[in-house]
């Protein structure tokens, strides 16, 4: 699941005395809470963290780097462009200040089996896509079997458990599992977009192309330049627009996304008023780049906007199919020679946070020692587990910052021998085979490089051989599809109620399967029965337990070199937005946003003509 975000701690009763949202086949539920009840009631009218009255209309365009030459989603092939999610619609909508509950959108009403071994979702009779066709219990049926049949690897990940999908007349579609007590699989299946079946017999879904699809959302395609930028239009008549769920979001009649090769020319453009928005990533930029007239006389807002987002995992991943990388020793060993605080000192401004965890910034991570109950989950791996994992708890090595780190090229040393490796002639080599140890970080964004060059001269002085290439985007998409690589930059992004995407991401069954998350080859028994408990955690508070279980294993097999985060999102903005008072406690909310007018006609569009010193 992506990035939607828990804002408390929830406790709950024993899964032997509770089990939310216990029901029979006649019931009706209006909403499902993963754990305990949704916070809003069936008569709900919009979402606390929205302007119900937000004007529509205005133009905005955002931007993207690299470039795109898909508009299909759904497959491994191509690059697909930004914001398509706009133009579909789900069964379900998630809320942003819930830990994950989602209301119904094309789903009517929602029926659901005791032992969640079952969901059923009746239609909303005036659920239609864009070329006016209804859509039915038979768009939900093609929708999961060409996903499963034909989409990305992802897609037979996440959605294993389905056992059948049918629809049992014209109103009503049965989801069947495979297994009962997965509490995440009714809502997993509720986050789908519900794809056309009539437009998609007539077209071949596995290619790559810039066909618009046709879709049911709040927007649509309307142009598509090239590889360079791509527009949606709000649609007028759309049929959910007056739906609690959407009340007062998707306000701007257009949205265009630009591309950029490079993202310094991205960030002048923006200074230029060329775009309106920009989600700032970069520390140094923050901290240096935006001391303009248009920040001073206030054309454009800068905001630092806190987060209880879990923060995931951003890291130098290692792809362990390849001998160099099969010991953790080595892996360790390359973390020692990574100096964060040097670079979080000259490079980041401070702004930066090492991340510790797979679920950082969240209940989920295991920060403490184990707690009995995680002891206990972890016991009947003791004999294939690091003993550390019961008696510590996992942190990065720490430099001064000062960029002297023979402490730890000592510490390194030590371990690379451990492993097999010595300095021999001035080059790391196997003491059996006689391979020299180098190997190349493969990116696509050149600003990447100068965080990496600082980590290559300590390499270098291990004896480590190391090269730098950077591609374009699509081909190092295609190169981390296919496993060709020896270091990337991984993200893994985490939920605030991690579940069934875990198996894509650490599973073995995906460790060989081209196209699949597990970029780091990952083949752990011990892991995957872990990821197979946290899906099927009963509860709130055990499946806190089993993540952090889940944690401590990943952390101290050392699959990666861990990067930082920070809890507050970085945004610049042109000054010519309305938004409301309460603002979502998962993410930034950009759809409940709006243009307002006055602003806007204070601004005047020649504004790229005034700003610059």
């Amino acid at each position: 699941m992506i990035a939607k975000r828990l804002s408390k701690l929830i406790m709950l009763l024993p899964f032997a005395l509770f089990f939310p949202l216990i029901l029979s086949a006649n019931d009706s539920l209006h909403a499902i809470a993963m754990h305990g009840e949704p916070k809003y009631g069936p008569d709900f009218s919009h979402f606390s963290y929205v302007n119900p009255e937000a004007p529509k209309g205005g133009d905005v365009r955002l931007h993207a780097l690299g470039s795109f030459d898909s508009l299909n989603p759904f497959i491994s092939r191509g690059n697909a462009a930004s914001h398509l999610e706009l133009i579909y619609d789900s069964l379900l909508e998630r809320s942003l200040d819930e830990p994950f509950t989602e209301y119904g959108l094309i789903a009517d009403s929602i029926s659901i089996a005791e032992d969640r071994s079952w969901v059923e979702f009746t239609i909303h009779p005036d659920a239609r896509f864009h070329d006016g066709t209804a859509i039915g219990p038979n768009d939900v049926v093609f929708t999961f079997d060409i996903l499963r049949s034909q989409g990305a690897p992802f897609y037979q990940a996440y959605y294993e458990n389905i056992e059948k999908v049918e629809a049992l007349d014209d109103k009503t579609v049965r989801f069947q599992f495979s297994e009962s007590g997965n509490l995440e699989l009714p809502l997993i299946v509720g986050q789908a977009p519900i794809l056309p079946s009539h437009f998609w017999e007539n077209h071949d879904f596995t290619r790559s192309s810039q066909l618009k699809p046709l879709g049911s959302g709040p927007y649509k395609i309307v142009n598509v330049d090239g590889n360079r930028s791509i527009t949606y239009r709000r649609v007028e008549d759309y049929w959910a627009r007056n739906l609690p769920v959407n009340r007062g979001r998707y306000n701007f009649d257009t949205i265009t996304i630009d591309y950029y090769r490079d993202a310094s020319v991205a960030l002048e453009s923006f200074k230029a008023g060329s775009y309106d928005f920009r989600l700032e990533n970069n520390a140094k930029d923050w901290a240096t780049s935006y001391n303009i007239p248009a920040v001073a006389n206030g054309h454009i807002q800068r905001q630092s906007i806190p987060h209880r987002n879990p923060t995931g995992m951003q890291a130098f991943a290692f792809n362990t199919r390849l001998d160099k990388f099969s010991d953790p020793k080595v892996r360790l060993a390359l973390n020692y020679l990574f100096d964060f605080e040097w670079l979080n000192r000259n490079m980041f401004y401070g702004a930066y946070s090492r991340t510790q965890s797979y679920f950082s910034n969240s209940e989920l991570a295991a920060r403490e020692l184990p707690s009995q109950r995680e002891r206990e989950i972890l016991e009947p791996f003791r004999e294939k587990l690091p003993p550390e994992i019961f008696t510590e708890v996992f942190h990065n090595p720490v430099t001064d910052g000062s960029g002297n780190i023979r402490g730890q090229i000592r510490t390194a040393a030590r371990l690379l021998q451990e492993a097999g490796w010595e300095i021999k002639r001035g080059k790391l080599t196997h003491n059996k085979t006689g391979e020299v140890l180098a190997f190349e970080f493969l990116l696509y964004d050149s600003m990447f490089e100068r965080v990496v060059q600082p980590f290559r001269r300590n390499l270098e002085r291990m004896g480590i051989e190391t090269s730098i290439r950077v591609v374009d985007i699509t081909q190092y998409i295609n190169r981390q599809r296919n496993f060709d690589f020896n270091v990337v930059v991984g993200l893994f992004g985490q939920s605030t109620s991690p579940g069934n995407e875990q198996r894509n991401y650490w599973h073995s069954d995906f460790a060989q399967r081209e196209g699949s998350r597990n970029i780091i080859g990952i083949s752990n028994p011990v892991v995957d029965e872990l990821v197979e408990k946290v899906i099927s955690a009963p509860n709130r508070e055990e499946l806190v337990h089993r993540t952090r279980a889940l944690d401590r294993v990943l952390l101290w097999n050392h699959y990666v070199i861990p990067h930082w985060h920070i809890t507050n999102y970085r945004v610049a903005y042109w000054n010519i937005f309305g938004r409301p008072e309460t603002p979502p406690e998962q993410g930034i909310g950009f759809d409940t946003w709006w243009v307002d007018s006055d602003k806007a006609s204070q601004l005047s569009r020649g504004r790229g003509t005034t700003q610059q010193p």
